[in-house]
């Protein structure tokens, strides 16, 4: 389909790498409005711009390919650069004005960068299993929380009382509901903005999403439907090095968002033991390998 730039595409990307200005984009007033924390370099380091193989695709992320090379789709990362802004600039404001980031990743290479990132900036995940309801049964998954510190409490404390067995059971119950529901535990409610690795995957998450209204971020590889995502971000949703520069980012916004609403907030910040400090700058992701489709 985009035949015309097989093989030129990859080669755009590498001159961009080495420095050189991408041949379309945004202009340079553009990129100082949306000043990116995430670059175009960055991005193809971490092989952010390869899709999947060309007969795997969702022709409605057509707007979004840049071409193809050697039967797999090259992403336009001149479109992702802006758009992967635009969602930082409202994490961080949704976090500065007191909102809620509920990052959600479930498949194996996006489970660790999930749960570190939530954890490094003070917002919350699910890493291991969407449970059907957990937005919008959100009733019945606070009595599940309650239950699990209700057993964290009760096998912190006296257990003399209890044969091996019975404390072995109520063990096994607060690990399997820890797996679960323990990057939520203290969320307090339905967040105010989730963020999604693999909108394929996580499809129930981000309908669950849709019904109460919760804006999307996700990222979109070449093989999604990008209906009911606010905040778009097309790129490889399967190479590590790439979803862990996105759940970094993503972290990075909701941590100085935190920091801005806490001087917003009249706080004494000099008398703070800890003061809200801008995020040191990323290191470029290591170069990833092109990557293999199942």
């Amino acid at each position: 389909m985009e035949g015309t730039h097989t093989g030129a595409a990859c080669d755009t990307f590498e001159m961009v790498a080495a420095g050189s200005p991408p041949s379309r984009g945004i202009t340079g007033k553009e990129f100082y409005m949306a000043a990116p924390t995430v670059t175009m370099q960055q991005l193809i380091e971490a092989g952010a711009h390869f899709g999947h193989q060309t007969h795997r695709w969702n022709p409605r992320m057509k707007p979004y390919i840049f071409g193809n090379r050697n039967g797999v789709h090259i992403i336009d990362l001149s479109q992702t650069v802006p758009l992967f802004a635009r969602a930082l600039d409202f994490v961080q404001q949704t976090v500065r004005a007191g909102g809620k980031v509920l990052f959600v990743g479930t498949k194996r290479q996006a489970q660790e960068p999930i749960a570190q990132a939530a954890r490094a900036s003070g917002q919350h995940f699910v890493n291991h299993r969407w449970l059907g309801g957990m937005l919008t049964n959100w009733k019945t998954i606070s009595g599940s929380i309650r239950e699990l510190k209700s057993l964290e409490e009760q096998l912190s404390g006296d257990t003399s009382g209890l044969t091996k067995k019975e404390v072995l059971q109520l063990t096994r119950k607060r690990d399997k509901l820890e797996l679960s529901l323990g990057g939520i535990r203290d969320m307090g409610g339905v967040p105010d903005v989730m963020f999604v690795i693999d909108a394929n995957k996580e499809d129930l998450a981000i309908k669950e999403a849709n019904v109460l209204g919760i804006p999307v971020i996700a990222v979109l590889d070449t093989n999604v439907d990008p209906e009911g995502i606010a905040f778009p971000i097309p790129g490889n949703d399967d190479a590590s090095r790439a979803v862990r520069l996105y759940c970094d980012a993503i972290a990075e916004a909701a941590t100085k968002g935190h920091d801005k609403g806490v001087v917003d907030s009249g706080a004494d910040v000099g008398a703070m033991d800890s003061p809200p400090a801008e995020a040191p700058a990323k290191e470029a992701a290591p170069a990833e390998e092109n990557k293999a489709d199942a």
